[in-house]
């Protein structure tokens, strides 16, 4: 998503290879298409010609995100202060979750923005953001967000001085990163991130690069190895950025035998190849610090637990409770359909574990990662499993579905 959209406001052109081609990044490469921007497309390999950060142009039409959360926030931060109007909307899923907690910080910037499904004071899509002049300032993030942090980096390039995001900033930092290999003025402390304005509205470099592996859909092979009885499985390139590792420090923390080897670089991410073979595992709690670097893991981390000896804790991850689903439910709910002890908290869940379990009808909730995580679970189970509305992996893995038939006949 990044790579795209920054590149799309730069200053020359740009090559993405190793591009995902999963519903949620085309829906980015469409709105910016739709926003004036030339991008061509083949196989995993994506050219971008960048029109500047002032060169976009208004949209003929609503600008559709699809089930993109990273797409439609993103592009509210990007649009903020450009000279025209436009119009985000998305599927069902992405019209229930919650965009206030981006447009609360844009409008404390200047940004002008209006939801078209408010409820309680909170927004929602379809929303409009309307250009404005934005200036600099200071903001404490209430919510360690990635995606709130990168909308206002991106509306920060349009202001009129500095910006100084302070609080919960300690989130996943690919937006830091990508900026400091474009040669953005960012500063970056354990307490604040410092952004000061181009001095012309253009990016000073477009950067080409190969995407590293998804962290959180390289986890799905992880936990399926070290729950498996026999079984060895390595994801190469991997992006290990420290801020996405989460996943590997829990799998550890539960005795998973993990080795890992780092191999270079991307795009000022380092990435490198993973290990992970059969193994026993034990409860262990996931909470505080840990959990804005495993957001996105923890349905089939919940796989691991139920398969481990012991209890295991999920906690302070309420924000499970407003992605695609409310992933805690629907995880308690197939655990216990799978036969595992699991119950629901206001912010999290908690796993008995070392249940023998056994294969049951499965709803995904139209939720790419609940499949995925269910599909995992199954590999270990007794008997069949069915997973509705399986075809969700789509959004973020397309050939999910396929590599697990690989893997199964190794």
């Amino acid at each position: 998503h990044r790579a795209v959209i920054f590149n799309s406001i730069a200053d020359g052109n740009a090559r993405i290879t190793h591009f995902l081609t999963g519903a949620d990044c085309l829906s980015t490469i469409a709105c910016m298409q739709a926003l004036g921007v030339r991008i061509e497309r083949q196989d995993d390999a994506v050219r971008v010609y960048g029109r500047g950060l002032r060169g976009l142009s208004a949209p003929q039409d609503v600008l559709d995100c699809g089930n993109s959360g990273t797409t439609i926030r993103l592009l509210m931060g990007v649009l903020a202060g450009q000279s025209f109007a436009a119009t985000l909307t998305g599927d069902a899923s992405l019209r229930r979750r919650p965009m206030g907690r981006v447009a609360a910080p844009l409008r404390a910037l200047g940004a002008e923005l209006r939801g078209e499904g408010q409820e309680g004071g909170a927004m929602y899509a379809p929303l409009t953001v309307q250009g404005r002049a934005l200036h600099g300032g200071s903001y404490a993030l209430p919510v360690a967000s990635a995606q709130v942090k990168g909308a206002l980096l991106l509306a920060g390039l349009l202001g009129d001085g500095p910006l100084v995001l302070t609080g919960k900033i300690a989130s996943r930092d690919h937006t830091e990163r990508l900026f400091a290999a474009m040669g953005i003025d960012l500063a970056v402390t354990a307490d604040a991130l410092t952004l000061y304005p181009p001095a012309h509205p253009v990016f000073p470099y477009p950067v080409s690069l190969r995407v590293p592996g998804d962290p959180s859909s390289a986890a799905f092979w992880w936990v399926a190895a070290a729950i498996h009885p026999d079984a060895e499985l390595t994801t190469t390139g991997v992006c290990l950025n420290p801020t996405r590792t989460g996943a590997l420090d829990v799998l550890r923390a539960m005795g998973a035998e993990i080795v890992i080897t780092p191999t270079g670089s991307a795009g000022s991410e380092p990435v490198g190849d993973v290990t992970v073979r059969s193994s026993a595992l034990r409860g262990t709690r996931i909470a505080g610090a840990v959990i804005p670097r495993l957001i996105d893991e923890l349905p089939v981390l919940a796989v691991a637990a139920a398969y481990a000896q012991g209890e295991t804790v999920i906690a302070d991850a309420q924000e499970l409770r407003v992605k695609e689903s409310d992933r805690i439910a629907a995880m308690v709910d197939g655990l216990r359909a799978l036969g595992s002890e699991a119950d629901a908290t206001a912010d999290g869940m908690v796993i008995a574990g070392g249940g023998e379990l056994q294969g049951a009808a499965l709803a995904s909730e139209g939720d790419h990662r609940l499949a995925m995580a269910f599909a995992v679970a199954a590999l270990a189970a007794e008997g069949t499993t069915q997973i509705g509305e399986a075809e969700a992996v789509a959004v973020s893995y397309p050939g999910f579905w396929a590599e697990l038939a690989r893997v199964m006949e190794a």
